[in-house]
């Protein structure tokens, strides 16, 4: 039964209670999203410890662990606007209390993973708990607040997101120091809890009064597809070879499916994606834009651990110590960015934003193996600051698109396009960089047996395990390691920066300019009426 406490029931108008406490139940928000943004940045750091053979790690190879990353994210994009739905159906307060829930056993199980295989399958059950929590923080958020707090409670919340950033690889680092590395997983369980009983307490319920119907089809058709595509895109890269008839057939089986899913969608009366939504260009510019700069993050993200660890010779801890310049630039430039919005306008910012983005990630291209560190720690603050000038008015841009009650399906859009993005940068930059390694260290492998040629290979990790069994004649292969990955990382840092200057074009092109302020006014007051 409805809350009488609904917001969707009473327009704009946030009940007392409710307005009362909305900053601790932001708070609350926040913790929810930290779990799930946190356990992505804490993976960053132990995907080499992973990589590493046992008793160490699971010795995963790099196709195992892209799948590690990817089998969550996949999970969670393929079921958040579904699961948008639900929250806006039974309650979003119920939709975050089971999500969580699942999340909590997906990581305890995923602590306890005998084999890369078993990693994979309890990591795409935490995705999907995940894919029920991250819409429904951002669908809870925009019930409780009115329309002009909106900015800077969703610019809070995206610098929780840089919070989790730091957090996590640190967190990380620290647990890899001392104990084995299902830690970085077991260490959710604690926060589920604290969160799961802050929910009870505090978070209300709302839901909208005329919800969608849930779509299977829609769902098993958008979910096959992808995993099709993204395991295509990663067999190419682990064969070196993408015309190979398996991987052309993968991924072309792929497009089809993702092509049905559409045609289906656009005939359906109950989509899972309502596809009206995207006749609206500034709508499609800023999901666009973030599915492009996750794709170019995530990418980058995923060889940068290498870079550290493998070529540096950093610990995880310093590793995740590295990155705070990055999550701190989020936290302090997210909330603000609403002001450069109001002075600059949304095109304007955002275009910017990504033109460092494309900048930060081309610098990757001129690292070396003694490039002093500092410029590094440069790079990644440049990195968040253009982060934090790009999801806070696009945020913005996407959850005021529609009105309150369907501030899940919304949020559901916006978050499918980011971790979409984010799968398909791991899964396309990934493959560009296994493919590239493997070309510029085969030739150094001739010594090898035909089998342990191939395994070498795949990724730096691979090359440097058998020049440790090798023993002191496996030294003559750690420099030319070294060497094809950083040859490797550059392409593809020169890819990602390519991807993140299209972004910029996308921006520049579609997103509106800064309005005259009568203008605004009169826009603040149309967005309002819809609301209602």
């Amino acid at each position: 039964m409805t809350s009488p406490a609904d917001p969707a029931l009473t327009g704009s108008r946030i009940p007392e209670a409710v307005h009362r406490r909305r900053w601790a139940i932001l708070g609350v928000l926040m913790l929810s999203l930290l779990i799930v943004v946190l356990d992505n940045s804490i993976l960053n750091v132990a995907i080499k410890t992973i990589s590493t053979p046992a008793p160490t790690g699971l010795g995963a190879t790099q196709s195992e662990l892209e799948w590690a990353i990817n089998a969550y994210t996949l999970v969670f994009a393929g079921l958040l606007f579904s699961a948008g739905l639900l929250g806006d159906r039974l309650g979003r307060k119920r939709v975050l209390l089971g999500g969580l829930a699942v999340f909590g056993i997906g990581s305890a199980l995923a602590a306890s993973s005998g084999s890369p295989e078993q990693l994979i399958a309890f990591r795409a059950l935490m995705g999907l708990g995940a894919a029920f929590v991250m819409p429904a923080t951002l669908a809870v958020l925009m019930n409780v607040f009115e329309r002009e707090e909106q900015p800077k409670a969703i610019g809070i919340w995206a610098g929780g997101v840089g919070l989790a950033i730091a957090i996590g690889p640190i967190t990380g680092g620290v647990l890899l120091d001392h104990f084995w590395w299902g830690s970085v997983f077991l260490i959710n369980v604690p926060i589920v809890v604290l969160a799961l009983a802050l929910m009870l307490w505090l978070v209300p319920d709302s839901r909208d009064p005329n919800p969608g119907r849930i779509d299977p089809v829609g769902v098993v058709l958008s979910v096959v597809g992808l995993v099709l595509l993204v395991y295509g895109i990663i067999k190419g890269g682990q064969l070196a070879d993408f015309t190979d008839p398996k991987v052309l057939s993968t991924i072309g089986a792929g497009l089809a499916v993702l092509v049905a899913f559409v045609v289906f969608e656009k005939r359906s009366d109950h989509p899972s994606i309502d596809v009206t939504y995207f006749k609206n260009k500034v709508f499609s510019a800023a999901i666009g834009a973030i599915a492009l700069v996750f794709f170019a993050l995530m990418g980058v993200t995923f060889f940068s651990v290498f870079y550290t660890q493998s070529v540096r010779g950093y610990s995880p801890l310093q590793t995740g110590l590295l990155m705070l310049p990055l999550a701190a630039a989020q936290m302090i430039f997210a909330p603000r960015a609403r002001l450069v919005v109001d002075r600059f306008g949304n095109k304007a910012t955002t275009t910017a934003g990504l033109l460092v983005i494309a900048a930060t990630l081309a610098a990757f291209a001129a690292f070396e193996a003694d490039t002093p560190i500092w410029l590094l720690e440069v790079v990644f603050f440049l990195m968040g600051a253009g982060m934090a000038h790009i999801m806070t008015p696009v945020s913005v841009v996407i959850m005021q698109a529609l009105p309150r009650e369907k501030a899940g399906s919304a949020s559901a859009l916006s978050n499918t396009f980011r971790q979409l993005g984010g799968a398909l940068g791991i899964a396309v930059l990934g493959s560009v960089l296994s493919t590239a390694y493997r070309s510029g260290i085969e030739d150094k492998l001739g010594l090898l047996p035909a089998g342990a040629r191939h395994t070498a290979g795949e990724s730096i990790e691979a090359t440097l395990g058998v020049a440790e069994k090798l023993g002191p004649r496996g030294q003559a292969l750690i420099a030319p390691a070294h060497d094809a990955f950083l040859h490797a990382m550059h392409v593809t840092a020169l890819w990602g920066a390519g991807v993140a200057v299209l972004g910029a074009v996308v921006c520049a092109v579609f997103l509106p300019g800064r309005p005259p302020a009568a203008e605004k006014d009169e826009q603040g007051r149309e967005l309002v009426t819809a609301a209602e």
